[in-house]
């Protein structure tokens, strides 16, 4: 059996091998697709992005339902302390800041952890394996959380749910970007970001209609919710192909194969040996670059760059101020507004994202660089924070807590129409091929860090035992996404329109991040391996700016 399969493995790369003059067109045709002849010849790889990317919207499900509580009566009353009456206090019940702050960031603890795990995972099982396996984890910690009675059980629950969801979030984006062509990677790997969103937006649907409820069912039943979304994937996603990058990186050549003729229609321009031929071409490529599969590998040579910009995209998130705009609904009691308005703007505002992050997938993002939007998007994000910040001056007059509450959901449009979707995007398609599941799991742990700190100091600024700033917090954010543009600015390349080879030899040559979108990829000439490894391995000059 086993000489067997070596025999199929030795014809099938015999064939490969016989087929390289026909791919050196490859990556031709992959520029000159458009995207509807890539959603015609790609839809059997677009149904599967689709549904693996849908394991996202337990995060994004998670991610402000916990954040919105603080400002439920039923749950203010069941896990907080009695702090009197008042116009930010309702109920007359608080979560302290210190408790605020631990639950709000167990799940993200716990996703860095299950992220970190993912990278070492999914090389040893693969992408199908793995989500399968993670859902099946999330189905029973869901149990947790579901019956907890005090905060400890509810941090515990919360911080085992995270692991799963790390591993989602680290394996959707990846997955995207390996099952399909050029033209349409961003729109897939950022499609991640969406699935974020509508998880959001029927979290805050859920919970406005549980509002009425005054009993423990009232965020009992959101936590319930939460075991919807493994009962339908795990039988859907067991059938799920697995990634031909992968498969190659294994040496399963015959398998890879057959999992490109899953992913194309029978009449794509791209036939399947060149498309095969093409992930051999760059695997081997890659290796030339001495770019090995470790983790230490992200930060050795030209990888060391590739790496920065991937965290710090994934991190831009946070410092243009997703902590004060995303958990909206206790921002909105402390600035003075009611229950009832708070938890309808709250729908209304990811309603507005959902919305903004359409209008980026069908008129941004064809049209105009990653570089331009995430730019405009982060300054336009610090103009609306610090004007945010400037009205608290006239927070006594009438109206001035409601114009702070449209500015936020303003706000939430900016961001979706650009850095909630390329903080996606950009991560998974500028590491190599070879790092690139580890190169998007230190992203998105370097996401989870600085969220994890954004959302313990949150607490603290609004609280009104703690510091009671108030709106004037937005004033912290404003400064955090001005400096954020200015890194963008001298550090963030153009990766629109260029494929993974032309990426890795435009890192190679070194090429300053503001000259990407100038510099014709197909001109770069090809330098001998020996000077691409040791220009790799040149870890003193991997600086550029």
């Amino acid at each position: 059996m086993e000489r067997r399969e070596t025999g199929k493995r030795n014809e099938v790369t015999e064939n490969i091998m016989l087929a390289s003059d026909e791919t050196r067109g490859s990556s031709t045709l992959e520029h000159s697709i458009t995207v509807r002849q890539a959603v015609h010849h790609y839809r059997s790889a677009i149904f599967w992005c689709l549904a693996v990317s849908m394991t996202v919207v337990m995060e994004g499900y998670d991610t402000i339902l916990l954040g919105n509580l603080w400002a439920y009566p039923t749950f203010q009353l069941k896990y907080g302390e009695y702090v009197g009456v008042s116009s930010q206090t309702r109920s007359g019940y608080q979560l302290t800041p210190a408790w605020q702050a631990g639950l709000g960031n167990a799940a993200g603890v716990g996703a860095f952890f299950g992220a970190l795990l993912n990278g070492i995972l999914v090389n040893r099982f693969g992408q199908r394996n793995t989500i399968v396996g993670a859902l099946i984890a999330l189905s029973c910690f869901i149990f947790v959380v579901f019956f907890s009675q005090n905060p400890q059980v509810l941090l515990t629950g919360q911080l085992l749910c995270g692991i799963p969801w790390g591993i989602f979030a680290t394996s959707a984006p990846a997955y995207a970007s390996e099952m399909l062509p050029m033209v349409l990677r961003v729109y897939f790997t950022s499609w991640t970001n969406m699935c974020f969103i509508i998880g959001q937006f029927i979290a805050s649907g859920v919970l406005r209609v549980c509002l009425s409820r005054d009993d423990e069912w009232g965020f009992r039943i959101p936590f319930a919710l939460q075991w919807f979304w493994p009962a339908w994937l795990i039988p859907i996603l067991m059938f799920a192909p697995e990634s031909p990058w992968h498969l190659v990186r294994q040496g399963k050549l015959e398998e890879a194969e057959r999992s490109i003729n899953r992913l194309q229609a029978s009449d794509c321009p791209i036939s399947h040996k060149q498309a095969l031929m093409a992930i051999v071409e760059t695997n081997k490529a890659e290796k030339d670059l001495a770019v090995g599969t470790s983790y230490k590998h992200c930060f050795k040579g030209v990888e060391l760059r590739r790496t920065e910009i991937a965290c710090m995209c994934f991190m831009g998130q946070v410092l243009c101020g997703l902590p004060i705009a995303y958990n909206a609904t206790y921002f909105y009691e402390q600035i003075g507004l009611p229950a009832n308005i708070t938890y309808s703007l709250n729908i209304g505002g990811y309603g507005l994202a959902l919305f903004s992050a359409f209008c980026s997938w069908f008129f941004l993002l064809p049209r105009v660089g990653r570089r331009k939007i995430y730019l405009g998007g982060a300054f336009t994000m610090s103009l609306l924070l610090y004007l945010i910040a400037i009205l608290t001056s006239w927070k006594q007059h009438h109206g001035v807590a409601e114009a702070q509450a449209y500015l936020t959901i303003v706000w939430k449009a900016a961001f979706q129409l650009s850095a909630g979707q390329l903080g996606w995007a950009i991560p998974a398609e500028v590491g190599s091929t070879r790092l690139r599941q580890k190169t998007i799991v230190l992203a998105r742990n370097s996401y989870y860090l600085v969220h994890t700190v954004g959302t313990s100091v949150q607490p603290y600024f609004l609280n009104p035992r703690a510091l009671d700033l108030g709106a004037r917090a937005a004033f912290v954010w404003a400064t955090t996404a001005l400096l954020f543009f200015a890194w963008a600015f001298f550090r963030l390349p153009e990766t629109k329109n260029l494929t993974y080879e032309e990426l890795n030899r435009l890192f190679a040559q070194r090429v300053p991040s503001r000259e990407f979108a100038k510099t014709e990829a197909g001109i770069v000439k090809h330098r001998e391996s020996e000077r691409l490894a040791s220009v790799a391995t040149g870890a003193s000059q991997n600086s550029v700016v």
